[in-house]
Order: C-alpha cells, then sequence, then structure tokens
C-alpha cells in the first residue's frame, strides 16, 4: 500500500484526505491518505520520519511550508517562491514542490480563462508569492498590491515584470486588468471585501483564493459586475490534483475529487 498525507498544525480542519481517497478509490490504488500534526517547530523533522517510515508523498500545510525546505531538495519554482506545500519521495532525496501556483493557473483555466494580458494580485503573503510566480510564468504582467506597500515591491522586485503597489491602487490597477487573484485571508471570516466592487468590470476573470464561505463579498461583488468567477475550492482543487498526479503518475479523476471536496465544504 502507499502511503501519502499532511503535515501541518493543526491539520483536523483539512479536506485534503477525502478529496485525496475519492481519487484513489476511484482509480482502483491501493493506496491512503493520513494527517500528521508534528510540534509546531517539527517540520524539517518531520519530513525526515516521514522518509525514514517510508511515506511515499506529503502534503505540507501552515506553519511548515518554508521550514521544510532545508529537508527537501527544492524544485526551480518552489525555491524562488520560497515555500513547499509538496514532498516526493521517490527519488535519492525527498524533493520539494510548490503545486499552489499551479493550482491556481489550472483554476483559472478550468475556467476558460485566457492566461495573458494583467494579473492584479492582492497580497505578498505565501499564496500571493506562489500566485505572482505562477502567472508570470505564463506570460503575464503581474501587479501586486499589498496593505503594506513595502511587501508588495519587494515580492514585485523577484517577479519578472511585477510592479509593487498599494491597496488604495486597486481602482487604477484593475480598470484595465484581465486577471484579479485575491490571496489574501479577507472575505474569510467577515462579510468584506479587499476589492471596491466599483473597480470591478465584466472584461476581467475574478479567483478567490478563500474558500469558505465559497461566494465570498468578493465573488458577489464581481458576478454583479458581469466578470468570470472562479471560486477558491477550484485552486484548493487543482493544487491537490498536481501532487496526486506527481505522486501517482496518473490522471486525476478531476470531477470526482471536486464532488468530493464540495461535499465536505
Amino acid at each position: 500500500m502507499d502511503v501519502y498525507g499532511l503535515i501541518g498544525n493543526p491539520v483536523g480542519h483539512s479536506l485534503s484526505p477525502p478529496m485525496h481517497e475519492a481519487g484513489y478509490e476511484t482509480l482502483g490504488l491501493d493506496a491512503r491518505y493520513v494527517t500528521f500534526e508534528p510540534a509546531a517547530d517539527a517540520g524539517a523533522e518531520a519530513i525526515e520520519a516521514a522518509e525514514t517510515l517510508g511515506i511515499d508523498g506529503l502534503n505540507v500545510t501552515i506553519p511548515f511550508k518554508q521550514d521544510v525546505l532545508d529537508a527537501v531538495d527544492p524544485a526551480p519554482l518552489a525555491e524562488r517562491i520560497g515555500a513547499v506545500n509538496t514532498v516526493d519521495f521517490s527519488g535519492d532525496t525527498p524533493t520539494g514542490y510548490n503545486t499552489d501556483a499551479v493550482g491556481a493557473v489550472r483554476a483559472l483555466a478550468h475556467h476558460d480563462v485566457s492566461l495573458s494580458g494583467t494579473a492584479v494580485v492582492v497580497g505578498a503573503g505565501g499564496a500571493g508569492r506562489a500566485v505572482a510566480f505562477g502567472l508570470a510564468d505564463e506570460g503575464l504582467s503581474v501587479r501586486v498590491a499589498n496593505r503594506t506597500e513595502s511587501k508588495a515591491d519587494a515580492l514585485a522586485d523577484e517577479v519578472p515584470a511585477a510592479t509593487g503597489h498599494g491597496l488604495d491602487s486597486l481602482p487604477d490597477l484593475l480598470a484595465d486588468a484581465d486577471i484579479l487573484v485575491n490571496c489574501t485571508s479577507v472575505g474569510m471570516e467577515e462579510d468584506e471585501t479587499p476589492v471596491p466592487a466599483d473597480a470591478l468590470h465584466s472584461d476581467i476573470a475574478v479567483l478567490d483564493a478563500v474558500y469558505t464561505p465559497i461566494e465570498t463579498r468578493l465573488l458577489q461583488d464581481a458576478a454583479a459586475a458581469g466578470a468570470t468567477t472562479v471560486d477558491g475550492a477550484w485552486m484548493l482543487l487543482y493544487q491537490g490534483v498536481e501532487a496526486f498526479e506527481r505522486w501517482t503518475g496518473e490522471d486525476a479523476p478531476v470531477d470526482r475529487m471536486n464532488d468530493q471536496l464540495r461535499e465536505h465544504l
């Protein structure tokens, strides 16, 4: 039996187990997906322990995405982002990947969003870094907007052809933008949005990385403006799909995994 799993602290809320196990069941794979909750300062040790135990692959979530970099051989994109959320143990040494970037790209592509033109990424934290690099690698011109403008500038300095801005620049940035991705947690706890509703328009596609609730205030405002909307569960799905396919070498049963994910939201 192949064993895959997730390390994080906490992990009790994770939707990854039912999503991945639905994939294994659909393809008839002899595999299980389990969760591990190491001490908050033991990310690197957890990778070493997993390798010793013969674990085949791990997802990595908060607070370990940066900590495990020293315990793996990071793929180029993960190294540029500075965070790992997927580890593959099939090689001579554990290899670390970041599938958050691909998750956003595949979520947009699934909704027939053209990956060209200009993208505005709101937030310069971990998710913002991954999405900014992912979209830039697709050839988009990326504008990073963040509450602390200096953090947006710092990220933009690392991302090819990107620029950094404060949140007060959003109306101007969005006027001719093709894609907007919210990578902040705004909208998760309260009925709030980081983007002025009147800055949205029908020629933009809006992805909100927040997936609880599924229909955030930002997505409601975007739909009212006639924009294409992509909820955060699609990004969550496709980052998992990317890990699943890397580990198993099989095409993931995306529809079945999506059904199971949304059943547990």
